[in-house]
């Protein structure tokens, strides 16, 4: 890592007393964002008892400082969960003057609301578990809902992959064939938005979902003929809205399927069924750990998304703009 994702910021060196605590979601991602901002992780003891009981230590000085906890709450979710919990809590404790809780996967994001009588709201109970055990305010990545935003009573920031995922497409493909594609009607917002950004056209895939982890596409909105196609979404997870929309583009006439999610989670056998599916590259950032198989897996890719947390620590840290960091895709 070095600093030269951080062209256009005034300067690398951040607050004096910013202190960085990560949680054991994804070690490689709070490494890659302690690097960039050259500020080492917190001495800490984050483990868990035998009998699944989460214990924080923390081994530094933090009273009076800007603390930065960095923790998805990805498989295990509810252990993931837990430890931010507690580390807030700790540091709540220990006097840290602001807690900020960075999440770049926020679990639990798609239990938004009440889809059948006597069901949960649970992404409202997280909210409410991160505020009282004692956050000052959260980042988080590509939410799955932006309503969640008003679940939160402290400030939150939703930042976006998009800046991330315009640049690598950019780098890896000519626009005069191209053409982004939302594999289903939820996703049309943010399929349009990336469209506009690289000035292409947008297609729509019509998707019955029969049952969770289970969808079909039904038809294809749009003329995909001669496309090179990118579906695009925030969430991968059993893979078969994105294998069953890139089989529907294929025999409509696109010449090439590739996307691009944010969060990976790809749970049971998603790299299986996307390594022997229409899709030629599947992009993913590192919000989620990948796992043995995504690493290992010819077809999937991992984007780093260090370089967006890390700017937007900083930021947060000097009270600057967060939203700023949009303005523009260079």
């Amino acid at each position: 890592m070095t600093f030269d994702a951080f062209e256009g910021e005034d300067s690398v060196n951040p607050q004096p007393n910013l202190k960085l605590v990560a949680g054991n979601s994804n070690p490689p991602l709070a490494q890659a964002i302690s690097e960039l901002l050259n500020v080492p992780l917190t001495a800490a003891r984050v483990e868990t008892f035998a009998d699944k009981e989460v214990f924080v230590e923390i081994h530094e000085n933090v009273r009076g400082q800007d603390c930065f906890i960095l923790q998805s709450t990805s498989f295990p979710a509810n252990d993931n969960l837990m430890e931010l919990l507690v580390l807030i809590d700790c540091l709540k404790r220990a006097s840290a003057k602001r807690i900020t809780a960075v999440v770049p996967y926020f679990g639990y994001a798609r239990q938004d609301r009440k889809p059948k009588p006597r069901t949960p709201i649970t992404s409202k109970l997280i909210t409410n578990l991160i505020e009282r055990a004692g956050a000052d305010r959260v980042l988080t990545l590509d939410l799955h809902a932006g309503q969640i935003q008003g679940f939160f009573d402290i400030p939150t920031d939703n930042l976006y992959a998009a800046p991330v995922i315009v640049r690598d497409i950019r780098k890896r493909f000519a626009t005069d064939d191209l053409m982004v594609v939302s594999p289903d009607a939820g996703g049309v917002v943010r399929a349009r938005e990336l469209a506009n950004r690289l000035q292409v056209p947008i297609a729509i895939c019509n998707k019955w979902r029969e049952a969770p982890g289970k969808a079909s596409i039904m038809s294809v909105i749009g003329d995909v003929s001669g496309k090179r196609c990118i579906l695009i979404d925030d969430i991968v997870d059993s893979g078969g809205t994105l294998v069953s929309a890139a089989e529907e583009l294929i025999k409509d006439g696109a010449t090439e399927v590739h996307a691009y999610i944010t969060h990976g989670v790809l749970s049971g056998g998603a790299v299986s069924k996307i390594r022997h599916s229409q899709i030629s590259t599947l992009k993913i950032t590192d919000s989620i750990l990948p796992t043995e198989a995504v690493r290992a897996s010819k077809n999937i890719q991992v984007l780093s998304i260090a370089p967006l947390l890390a700017k937007a620590i900083l930021r947060t840290s000097r009270e600057q703009s967060v939203s700023g960091l949009f303005d523009s895709d260079e």
